[in-house]
């Protein structure tokens, strides 16, 4: 594919899912190669060529150059695009929510589904505060949310994306999304935006 990016990912990972929506709402033209971590693929001489992190998602960009980190992949493919606020305020919110997401919401709120879904620990042998950390995260969402339908600005962005990608699934680490209206109403609102089925409802 001429002129069509690749990207290296997991789809268990909601990282890696955040960069495939992003490329399929801007119809970017692309080719998925899929990396499985649990088999630590991500770990061979050949991945660590490409990105010595051993992490995923990676983006190949049509030139041949790599980027890494989810969140700047995606605003990446954003650049220029409606997912991306025009006012400086909102978007500078934007950048806000996606650092916040990596630093205050995916440690918790990923970690925990992590070891429930695909190490199989049973609750008693997880560290509590993850919980703790993952319901605060939430309830600073839910507050956030108070009328407004979308994180940044008045428009579905890749604050959005990011976010969403995680908290679709918080129920697989434990968390009851039914405690936080604002956000199940929101994730509701930004699954419809990207065409995905509900992540409860397939669960």
């Amino acid at each position: 594919m001429s002129g069509a990016y690749t990207f290296y990912g997991d789809k268990k990972s909601g990282n890696c899912l955040k960069v495939l929506w992003t490329a399929q709402a801007l119809n970017v033209p692309f080719r998925w190669i899929d990396i499985d971590v649990l088999k630590s693929e991500t770990r061979t001489e050949e991945f660590l060529r490409l990105n010595p992190a051993g992490q995923v998602p990676l983006a190949i960009l049509p030139d041949g150059r790599a980027l890494a980190q989810s969140n700047a992949i995606i605003l990446h493919l954003a650049e220029g695009s409606d997912l991306v606020p025009g006012d400086p305020y909102a978007r500078a919110k934007m950048f806000e929510w996606l650092f916040w997401e990596q630093y205050s919401h995916e440690p918790a709120i990923a970690v925990r589904r992590f070891k429930k879904i695909y190490l199989g620990q049973p609750d008693d042998e997880i560290d509590p505060a993850l919980l703790q950390k993952g319901r605060r995260a939430l309830g600073v969402m839910e507050l956030a949310l108070l009328g407004r339908d979308y994180l940044a600005g008045d428009s579905l962005s890749v604050a959005d994306i990011s976010l969403v990608a995680y908290t679709r699934l918080a129920h697989e680490g434990g968390f009851d999304l039914t405690e936080f209206p604002q956000v199940l109403h929101w994730v509701g609102r930004v699954e419809r935006a990207l065409g995905l089925e509900p992540a409860r409802e397939a669960a």
